[in-house]
């Protein structure tokens, strides 16, 4: 463990939101700039005082249905600013604040802005269901020309033979594996920027139609319209800004195969980055006081509880049964906002950076966690993965 991280140069120092539904009647632009302006007030700063822009994911990204991020020229115009930094970032770091962080770190700006907008609420609505895999376009290209010809359509399909494979291997039951969407609901039915808010049981979970066994529809994200802003600052500024939180330590790892079906085993993808995250602190998974852990669908949760270290492969099962360990009084509340799975699907991370900053800050309202010190929150991007350890200020 190094004793001089960059990231300890580096502060989050605001979050901003737009308005977030299944639809809303702006445009991306529109809605990144709500995001952008509500993120630099609520730092303490002025738009002038900005010198860095990134969006996530950037180019490498193909511009799926839903994807609304525009580009830097676009929001640095709209913003009337001059910048001495920028990043549209590409695939690789799974952890959208990694490339500002450095950025301040290394002095090339001072305060970043990076930002996601989705307008995937009205794509699905647009296109009569949430858009398949190559939907857009003539024909298949990259990995779906292997994949869209025996019905892989969408991630879902992808995820779900991983999902089948763990429950086999480790014995999760689907009555199990109810209570991380049953108990996000909860959390989200406090939360009033949630898209789902309506409380949700086990029984409705297991009477919902399958999407992809043995994925329910509980078990996937929400597709909404909406725009997150997150601005990085130098940690020599905190004096100037509102409420800075620390960046403990973060990692991002990237190996195997760039594709989801090439893995051999999914559930292990944020293994390696963990282990990264751990080896650059002093802190252990039992520090830390909330977990926002990524859930485009709810298995993935349960892969990132093992993977984190707070509880043993194999374990997640017994860990989240009934929900009490990771209800908002529990040993380690999970995705407080409601996550993306009632939430909304923010992407990327953005929605659980937002809301661990929110609870470090106690700012959470009806949701806070008493006493929360110490956040997690992880990401993944298909094969790449993001962690982070945040602490209060």
């Amino acid at each position: 463990m190094s004793a001089d991280l960059f990231e300890h140069r580096a502060v989050i120092s605001g979050i901003g939101q737009s308005a977030i539904a299944r639809q809303v009647d702006r445009s991306g632009l529109q809605l990144t700039l709500d995001a952008i302006l509500a993120a630099i007030d609520d730092a303490g700063l002025t738009v002038d005082d900005i010198d860095g822009l990134a969006m996530f994911p950037g180019g490498g990204v193909a511009n799926l249905p839903g994807y609304a991020n525009g580009n830097l020229y676009e929001i640095q115009d709209a913003l009337r600013i001059e910048t001495t930094w920028r990043q549209g970032l590409v695939e690789g770091m799974a952890l959208p604040f990694y490339g500002p962080a450095q950025a301040v770190a290394t002095g090339q700006a001072r305060h970043v802005v990076i930002w996601r907008t989705v307008k995937e609420g009205s794509a699905a609505r647009n296109a009569g269901g949430r858009p398949a895999y190559g939907s857009t376009k003539p024909l298949a290209e990259g990995p779906q020309a292997w994949l869209l010809p025996i019905g892989m359509l969408s991630p879902v399909c992808q995820i779900a033979p991983f999902a089948t494979r763990y429950m086999h291997e480790f014995g999760l039951t689907r009555e199990q594996l109810a209570w991380i969407p049953v108990t996000q609901r909860t959390h989200a039915a406090l939360n009033p920027d949630a898209v789902y808010r309506k409380p949700l049981t086990v029984e409705d979970y297991l009477d919902a139609r399958m999407i992809s066994s043995p994925l329910c529809l509980f078990d996937c994200d929400v597709p909404a319209d909406g725009a997150t802003a997150i601005v990085v600052s130098a940690a020599d500024t905190a004096a100037d800004l509102r409420a800075p939180v620390r960046i403990e330590a973060m990692s991002g790892v990237v190996d195997g195969r760039p594709a989801w079906d090439q893995w051999e085993d999914m559930g292990r993808v944020g293994h390696g980055t963990a282990a990264a995250l751990w080896a650059r602190t002093g802190l252990r998974p039992a520090d830390v006081d909330v977990a926002q852990l990524y859930d485009g669908f709810s298995i993935e949760a349960v892969w990132w509880l093992e993977a984190m270290g707070f509880c043993g492969v194999g374990e997640a099962g017994a860990f989240i049964d009934g929900g009490t360990r990771i209800a908002l009084d529990g040993e380690l509340p999970l995705n407080t906002w409601g996550g993306q799975l009632s939430g909304g699907r923010l992407h990327a991370g953005f929605g659980h950076t937002a809301e661990a900053v929110r609870q470090l800050r106690g700012e959470a309202g009806a949701r806070q966690v008493a006493g929360a010190e110490v956040a997690a929150v992880t990401n993944v991007g298909g094969i790449e993965a993001g962690a982070a350890l945040l602490t209060r200020w």
